[in-house]
């Protein structure tokens, strides 16, 4: 059973569109690039923990866009040799061609899909952006462990990666965790259970506490 883990850049407010630069998306969002200012040598370890291990990516349709314009003309960057060189498995709805080195498409339903990939032989999957998918995944329960890189800034819009879905409800436990001088938070979290509730109301009295309380209050005790 391979194990997926989601790793997202995502700003306070939720919002996961154009990270790395405005040419990554063109649909008028006007901050792409909005992680830039905040990189700095303290990133380099866990960046380097998340992305250098033995894994495959797993990638939504304009993820994938992105990654084969950029990657295969910048192999010579250490992530650049590492994902031109493994398995891209990609979600698309699309017969397009897949013309980056060792791409494979996962057609049909993607929760179905996703799940027979999972149950496959292999190294384990690592998704990179492609909010999409976790809107299928996260209530299917198919993600387990998620890497939030999660940068001291507010967008106010923009695309963010999760939905309105109670049936996504569950606890999520700290593994690990990192802060850079810059305030970048990265959180390693692994998929918990059902949520718990409460609350911090006084608790009612009971019967016999409210006529204890009577008593007392007219002398009689």
């Amino acid at each position: 059973m391979r194990r997926i883990t989601g790793s997202l850049f995502q700003s306070l407010d939720g919002v996961i569109q154009a990270p790395g630069g405005p040419e990554e998306d063109q649909t008028g969002f006007t901050q792409g690039g909005w992680t830039f200012p905040y990189f700095d040598a303290s990133l380099a370890a866990p960046m380097g923990k998340l992305l250098g291990g033995d894994y495959e990516l797993l990638l939504g349709r304009r993820t994938y866009e992105i990654f084969a314009a950029y990657w295969p003309h910048n192999a010579d960057q250490p992530i650049g040799a590492t994902f031109n060189a493994i398995r891209k498995h990609v979600v698309t709805a699309s017969d397009g061609l897949l013309a980056w080195n060792n791409s494979r498409r996962l057609a049909g339903d993607p929760v179905a899909a996703i799940t027979r990939l999972k149950e496959s032989d292999g190294p384990d999957l690592l998704i990179q952006g492609s909010s999409m998918l976790y809107r299928a995944l996260l209530p299917a329960g198919l993600v387990d462990r998620m890497v939030l890189i999660t940068f001291p800034v507010m967008l106010g819009r923009g695309k963010r990666w999760y939905a309105d879905d109670p049936s996504a409800a569950r606890t999520w436990t700290l593994v690990e965790q990192t802060h850079s001088p810059k305030g970048v938070h990265v959180a390693v979290l692994a998929r918990g259970g059902a949520v718990r509730t409460g609350s911090f109301a006084t608790k009612p009295p009971s019967a016999d506490e409210r006529a204890l309380r009577q008593r007392q209050a007219a002398g009689r005790w």
